[in-house]
């Protein structure tokens, strides 16, 4: 498997949509509010059709690892700007552990196809 910069577009495209749909879960405050609600479900179609567009010429896992990580990053940063959700300590060493994961994977893994 070869990737192509068209791969790693739909993969960006794909975490966008996913972490949008997030931050559209929260604000549908338990599937209560129709609008955020439609939203989400819309984002998160998206975010695995692009998905799904990324993996036809990247490997599942290695797909998978950055989706999830930025996803999880991306999401985190969305809490504390917009919804002033603030981590503590362990939470973002958690997090900064999950971003050098996916600087290894994609610096030095064979897997990743580059």
């Amino acid at each position: 498997m070869n990737p192509t910069p068209a791969a790693y577009g739909w993969l960006a495209g794909a975490i966008a949509s996913e972490v949008l749909g997030t931050a559209f879960l929260q604000k549908s405050a338990q599937f209560t509010r129709l609008v955020p609600t439609l939203a989400m479900a819309v984002l998160y179609a998206a975010s695995f059709y692009f998905l799904s567009q990324a993996l036809r010429s990247l490997p599942l896992g290695i797909a998978y690892a950055i989706w999830g990580g930025l996803g999880i990053i991306l999401t985190a940063a969305v809490g504390a700007i917009v919804f002033r959700q603030m981590l503590d300590a362990p939470a973002i060493l958690g997090i900064a552990l999950i971003v050098s994961g996916v600087i290894v994977i994609n610096l030095f893994s064979t897997s990743s196809g580059h």
